[in-house]
């Protein structure tokens, strides 16, 4: 049964003053989220967790905004994934988007949600088809579930939301921390006007720059370091990729974090402070207690 109209407007209001909250980031030039010292002190940062709700509650715990005023906090990818309605009802992950926009607006200028693939696949009506199910249509179904004939104006608020995110956000220490990279970099180059200029509907398609950001599953050496040359990088922090021990480290600029299942890990960094990649790989925590084995390939530096 369908929540009350006046849910569903409450629920409007707030995207869209998440919307409005992000794109007047006091630390956000173009579509990327420069973090400088006096911004903060840390930088805590989580990758994809596709509507899993206990590693996001665990995860607000630990990051613990409230009590740290001057701890910034990064989430990707939460559409698509997790429990579902009863019978045919859909995908529930659309109420974690909604949290990701109540924590917009909760803290703003410290909690950043990033724009990811999935969520761009929602924008751009790309489908998804994992184990023989539409994601999209599963996610379009659950909003319909909640929210009835409202459905349709409460997905245009996501909408709204979802494209005032960020690509990315930079430290001042060196990091550049996206959903993930394009490929081919060092072979086709990449027009980074994709961070600096206003995002338009011809973003959201395939075969777009900002397709390429999301989508790329490009781990080489010579990929990573042509791409770290075309943002100003020393290190590169992504999702996007799925990791059996929550973390990898394809190559020496890349480290990969995964959120999700039951080896979750998160990183926490310093704003302001310079990392080698071994030093990073150190500030890299489970989820679920204790230190991660390395997760990574021999760059990783016994860490």
């Amino acid at each position: 049964m369908a929540v009350a109209t006046t849910i569903a407007e409450q629920m409007i209001d707030l995207c869209r003053q998440a919307a409005e909250r992000n794109r007047g980031c006091a630390a956000r030039k173009g579509n990327v989220v420069e973090l400088r010292p006096e911004h903060g002190d840390d930088v805590m940062v989580v990758a994809d967790l596709h509507g899993n709700r206990l590693n996001l509650r665990k995860l607000l715990g630990i990051a613990d905004l409230a009590g740290h005023p001057r701890r910034h906090l990064v989430m990707q990818e939460v559409c698509h994934g997790g429990p579902e309605y009863p019978g045919d009802g859909g995908c529930m992950s659309h109420l974690m988007l909604e949290d990701m926009a109540r924590l917009t607006c909760e803290f703003p200028g410290r909690f950043h949600f990033l724009l990811s693939n999935h969520e761009l696949a929602e924008l751009g009506d790309f489908p998804i088809c994992k184990s023989r199910k539409m994601l999209n249509l599963l996610f379009r179904t659950g909003i319909t579930e909640m929210y009835g004939d409202e459905g349709e104006r409460v997905r245009d608020a996501y909408m709204e939301f979802i494209a005032s995110c960020p690509l990315a956000i930079r430290t001042a220490g060196g990091l550049f921390i996206s959903h993930s990279l394009p490929e081919k970099c060092d072979r086709d180059g990449f027009d980074t006007a994709v961070f600096t200029r206003p995002l338009t509907p011809a973003d959201w398609t395939s075969g777009s720059g900002v397709f390429r950001l999301l989508w790329g599953r490009d781990f080489r050496s010579a990929n990573a370091e042509a791409f770290a040359r075309l943002v100003g990088a020393e290190l590169l922090v992504h999702g996007h990729e799925p990791c059996s021990s929550g973390y990898s480290v394809p190559n020496s600029r890349q480290v990969i974090l995964d959120g999700c299942g039951p080896t979750a890990c998160y990183l926490l960094a310093p704003i302001g402070e310079k990392l080698t990649q071994p030093q990073l790989i150190g500030k890299i925590h489970k989820l679920f207690g204790g230190k991660p084995l390395c997760g990574a390939t021999k760059h990783c530096g016994g860490k």
